[in-house]
């Protein structure tokens, strides 16, 4: 688990092609690799990494096909910034939101402005991804734990101050960059308990059970 607080941006130092996946050499730059140990998970970009050497200045890391195919890790270059956090530990402060480094999909920068001192940008999140996405909710962006600032279908906009901009990656952003999306994990649970996708009730795991929305109703949490 993570709390998309970057730590640090590191570098993409080698790509190796393995019987059909991948290995990446990620050199870490000033993330603390001093309590890092071989079996340990680092995100890359918001994508949890189990590190299988660890050679001083970065980590070695297995890239299965299923993380190629959910990705933008195929189109990984060389010298390419990435950002960095180390798996949370429980005596972590919990800064940002519960983060899991399980890419649900990729979203398309389709516009930058800049506020003031923010940059603003608005983002297209795949289209079954929409219902997850909400203002004032939270969003993870290659690895980043973010405010939605408003929605509009399944475009939503980000509002990213100077220190946010300065200590990732999101300063490289640009209309058509593609990016890692992971929704906030309770609205899936949520989804889930209440049923969303409307299962015949004779094949509900939660029927004759569970939450509902008049559960939420008798105990207070909605008007219904």
């Amino acid at each position: 688990m993570f709390t998309g607080i970057i730590e640090a941006v590191g570098t993409i130092a080698a790509i190796q092609e393995q019987q059909g996946d991948l290995q990446l050499y990620v050199r870490t730059g000033a993330l603390d690799l001093g309590d890092v140990k071989l079996g340990d998970s680092i995100a890359v970009n918001g994508v949890c990494l189990t590190a299988i050497a660890l050679p001083g200045d970065g980590f070695w890391a297995d890239v299965s096909r299923e993380t190629l195919t959910h990705t933008r890790f195929p189109s990984l270059s060389v010298g390419e910034s990435v950002n960095l956090e180390k798996a949370l530990m429980p005596t972590s402060r919990l800064g940002g939101h519960i983060v899991t480094g399980h890419v649900d999909g990729l979203g398309e920068i389709v516009d930058r402005r800049e506020d003031a001192r923010s940059v603003r940008f608005t983002v297209k999140a795949p289209a079954e991804l929409g219902r997850y996405i909400a203002a004032k909710g939270s969003i993870t962006v290659d690895g980043t734990s973010l405010t939605v600032n408003a929605v509009n279908g399944n475009l939503f906009e980000l509002n990213i101050v100077p220190h946010t901009v300065q200590e990732t990656i999101i300063d490289h952003y640009v209309p058509g960059r593609l990016v890692h999306l992971e929704v906030d994990i309770i609205a899936r649970y949520l989804e889930r308990m209440l049923g969303h996708r409307a299962e015949p009730e004779e094949h509900s795991e939660t029927s004759g059970g569970g939450l509902t929305l008049d559960k939420l109703a008798e105990y207070g949490f909605t008007n219904r």
